[in-house]
């Protein structure tokens, strides 16, 4: 069997993920990580090489013949064109080009799509001058959901309950731009009560193959309090979504999504992600990703029994409706250690301590070696991960083994699992 050399894009949970997945395929052979982490180097090279470095990486490419597949994991160099660049220099490239990856990139664009290809979702309107936005949130009912136009590390959605709220998050976009969007824009939505889930779909424009529904949570504290984070905890699947709901969603939301970015010359080919909300009324699309989301991919993918590398590759060369995709039909709670003071500023540096985690596995997120130890680098440290029967199983496990990890300063949530 022939073996072929991987580099992955990233330095995350999502990308220790990722490499863990791929490296059990018999079909593996050295992976290659760009830009690392601590834990990633465990099973992986690291490559210091910036996920913006486009021109760097494509030449680490050309002197890595071996190298047959690139993983581009993150969402600013698929928005970026990263995708395109690498083959247009030649190189096998998995994940959006950059005309589907706005699907994420712009929250304007997304509603759009919905709005006219009859795809449930939340009313809303567009704003890129702050005067107009102001003068329509005067008038709306609250809450309201404000949310930045381009990427926002997953920190963009603001939910205001007062018009004082809601102005101070619409001038922190529009005037302060406190995001970098070389255009910022802002879209406020209606606000949708009801339980969130998460499903993320492989699809290579045509077929799509949804994986075990999941979970987020989003607020720093317990009880869903605090500010927004990039993700505290997921579990998978969520007991909540049914198999008629699902299908449901495939015929109403996924594929009239997947069959209008062809249309419109924007062939999506990846993993899409489905941010959705089961209102009373039905199920309503809340936002879209163009790649798998962080940190549900700690939880979703230690479920896949199928060979990653080889669902990769199906979509590729489009041929994913020829891969039958098992799952082990287990369940997975995934918990993040954070450093103190995160989603704000924290300190980096701080010591990491990691014992007997028992059967759970430990994602590195924000994590390097100084001075021969492990120590922080980023907001979200580490993501534990346990499979079980059921979600309180996992659960239990996930708990028992962060017992016995430490990071100075640093807080998880206890209530992962239990909304």
């Amino acid at each position: 069997m022939d073996k072929m050399d991987i580099l992955v894009i990233g330095g995350g949970g999502r990308e220790h993920a990722i490499v863990h997945a791929l490296s059990k395929s018999p079909r593996a052979g050295r992976i290659y990580c760009a830009p690392s982490n601590a834990g990633i180097n465990m099973i992986a090279e690291g490559v210091g090489l910036a996920v913006s470095d486009f021109e760097g990486i494509c030449d680490f490419l050309d002197t890595h013949p071996n190298i047959k597949l690139t993983v581009v994991a993150p969402d600013n160099p698929l928005a970026d064109g990263l995708v395109n660049e690498l083959e247009a220099r030649g190189h096998r490239a998995f994940g959006p080009r950059a005309e589907a990856a706005i699907i994420e990139a712009s929250k304007k664009f997304a509603k759009e799509l919905m709005k006219n290809n009859n795809i449930p979702t939340a009313a809303y309107e567009a704003f890129s001058d702050c005067g107009p936005a102001v003068e329509y949130l005067k008038k709306t009912a609250y809450p309201v959901v404000v949310k930045a136009d381009g990427l926002a590390y997953g920190k963009g959605v603001t939910i205001c309950s007062s018009f004082a709220e809601a102005k101070k998050a619409a001038e922190e976009i529009l005037l302060d731009n406190i995001f970098g969007n070389k255009n910022p824009s802002v879209v406020i939505e209606e606000f949708l009560e009801g339980r969130e889930v998460s499903v993320l779909a492989f699809t290579d424009g045509k077929t799509i193959k949804a994986m075990p529904p999941s979970q987020d949570h989003k607020r720093a504290y317990d009880g869903d309090r605090g500010p927004n984070t990039g993700g505290m905890g997921a579990f998978s699947p969520s007991p909540y979504y049914t198999k008629e709901m699902g299908e449901w969603a495939m015929k109403h939301i996924f594929l009239p999504t997947v069959r209008a970015m062809s249309e419109m010359g924007r062939k999506f080919k990846g993993v899409i992600y489905f941010g959705l909300m089961m209102c009373k009324d039905g199920i309503k699309v809340l936002e879209y990703n163009s790649r798998f989301g962080d940190p549900e991919t700690q939880a979703v993918l230690p479920l896949l029994k199928t060979d990653l590398l080889d669902i990769m590759e199906a979509v590729i060369d489009e041929r994913l409706d020829e891969i039958d995709i098992e799952w082990s039909g287990e369940t997975a709670v995934t918990v993040v250690y954070a450093s103190g003071g995160y989603p704000g500023s924290y300190e980096k540096g701080k010591e990491v301590a990691i014992g007997d985690v028992g059967g759970c596995f430990v994602y590195h997120a924000g994590t390097a070696i100084k001075d021969g130890k492990l120590v922080t680098s980023g907001g979200r440290v580490l993501a534990v991960t346990a499979k079980g029967k059921d979600i309180p199983d996992a659960r239990e496990k996930a708990y028992a083994a962060l017992k016995n990890i430490r990071i100075d300063g640093g807080f998880y949530r206890t209530d992962i699992g239990l909304k």
